[in-house]
């Protein structure tokens, strides 16, 4: 199978790890120097992806690695995703999840 990106779990983890880091889609645009924070919600919806000049840039603001952000199909189950979080972050995310799930409801 060829690996792809999901652009819409892209989304929903970039905006995991934002929410985890109290960072509002503003502060990306303001610091990647855009115009309007368009761009930046259509990331968090899975429309479009980021360049990689942007992704590199988010992730140095956000302080994760590139391979942090990005959902793809390739070589990563979710319990080695799952080894890389903090057990404060795991709360935050399980937290995450609910809420979302309760919104959706």
């Amino acid at each position: 199978m060829f690996p792809t990106i999901n652009k819409k779990e892209t989304g929903v983890n970039l905006r995991r790890i934002m929410d985890m880091r109290g960072v509002k889609p503003k502060d990306i645009q303001e610091y990647l120097g855009f115009g309007c924070v368009q761009s930046v919600y259509r990331w968090l919806d899975g429309v479009s992806m980021p360049t990689v000049d942007n992704l590199y840039a988010i992730s140095k603001m956000l302080q994760v690695p590139m391979d942090s952000i990005v959902c793809g199909n390739a070589g990563r189950t979710k319990s080695q995703m799952d080894a890389c979080l903090t057990d404060q972050e795991r709360r935050v995310y399980t937290y995450y999840k609910k809420m979302r799930e309760l919104n959706a409801a």
